[in-house]
């Protein structure tokens, strides 16, 4: 399922997961600067997790805990 939604939401997202303990994949807005993803692991780690610019998020579960997390957010067109 792909979703849409504003950074807010994402962020909203991104603690509900966390505090389910979902496995996750977060990209942030900092990752489109660097080339390589040991430098996108860098921009992520120095960055607070509170103060982190999302650009999407990719979980794994059921269907029914990621709509859980997802709640009140709209399918991408």
């Amino acid at each position: 399922m792909v979703y849409a939604a504003d950074a807010k939401t994402l962020t909203q997202a991104h603690q509900r997961a966390l505090s389910r303990g979902m496995p996750m994949a977060i990209y942030t807005m900092d990752m489109f600067a660097t080339g390589n993803d040991g430098d996108n692991r860098a921009v992520v780690r120095a960055v607070p997790a509170t103060e982190l610019r999302f650009a999407g998020l990719a979980l794994h579960g059921p269907r029914n805990a990621v709509d859980k997390i997802f709640k009140g957010v709209t399918l991408h067109p």
